[in-house]
């Protein structure tokens, strides 16, 4: 009958010292990388906290700093587009410029993000946001073209993530704004220039009262809402839209805009 052989007992304990020196060797690797990621995370949200408070140059630097630690986090890559998007709308446009370069920017860091992961929705998002922020600065051919990449990253956008609010704002736009061009218009933008993007204010409607349920704090729905619900002759609703806006915290700086004009089309339907 074969046996085990016996096994001194200053082998069992070389044996050992083998598991505790490689446990020890790894666990500072570990512990290095749970706290890259902890200090990763904790500059992400102060970055954010300085967004909100509209310190975009501050929150530029502490986004940045973020990346370089972590250049694979497509968590950054988003919210610096989304802080590029905020930084253009921040400036006058009369220095048009100036903003065609941060919506650049904006753009870039999407598509950066879409190519290290296509199925985080955000990067769809914001490559839509700034294709749509640039859109005012092309001719028409460079318009439509851009007008259908629009909708494809928006509706990409949504596919991944349904409750996506900034996505749903955006498509109501989209749908708001081509509902406006007239038939004569379309017509002639079809036989010319190529297919003219197909709008539809109850489409629109819809996304934004989606979008308000998702965050009632974003003014730029209950405006745009307001604007279909005045163009259908719901005043009603439209005032209360825009009274409920009023009352919602400003957090970019194309709110003042929104509000300014809310304000100034609460005094006029007030009066009638």
């Amino acid at each position: 009958m074969l046996t085990t052989p016996h096994r001194p007992f200053y082998y069992h304990l070389w044996i050992n010292f083998i598991l505790a020196f490689s446990l020890a060797a790894s666990c500072p690797s570990h512990q290095a990388k749970a706290a890259g990621k902890k200090q990763t995370r904790g500059l992400i949200d102060l970055a954010d906290k300085e967004l909100w408070k509209m310190n975009y140059l501050k929150a530029d630097s502490i986004y940045t700093l973020s990346l370089h630690k972590n250049p694979e986090n497509v968590e950054v890559y988003w919210k610096l587009a989304r802080l590029q998007v905020s930084l253009g709308e921040s400036i006058p446009p009369e220095n048009n410029e100036i903003r065609l370069q941060h919506y650049l920017k904006a753009e870039e860091y999407a598509r950066t993000m879409i190519s290290i992961d296509s199925t985080n929705g955000k990067g769809h998002t914001w490559l839509a946001a700034s294709l749509g922020m640039m859109a005012d600065n092309v001719g028409t051919k460079e318009k439509l073209k851009r007008a259908r990449e629009i909708k494809r990253e928006l509706d990409t956008a949504i596919r991944l993530n349904p409750n996506d609010e900034t996505a749903l704002s955006m498509l109501g736009s989209f749908y708001r704004e081509a509902a406006g061009i007239g038939w004569f218009r379309r017509m002639v933008g079809n036989a010319f220039v190529g297919e003219v993007p197909q709008g539809d204010y109850e489409l629109a409607e819809k996304a934004f009262r989606k979008a308000i349920s998702i965050d009632p704090k974003i003014i730029r729905n209950y405006h745009e809402l307001a604007l279909i619900c005045i163009r259908n002759d719901n005043r009603t609703e439209a005032i209360s839209l825009m009274t409920t806006a009023l009352n919602q915290p400003i957090l970019i700086e194309s709110d003042k805009r929104r509000i300014e004009e809310m304000h100034k089309l609460l005094i006029k339907y007030s009066k009638e």
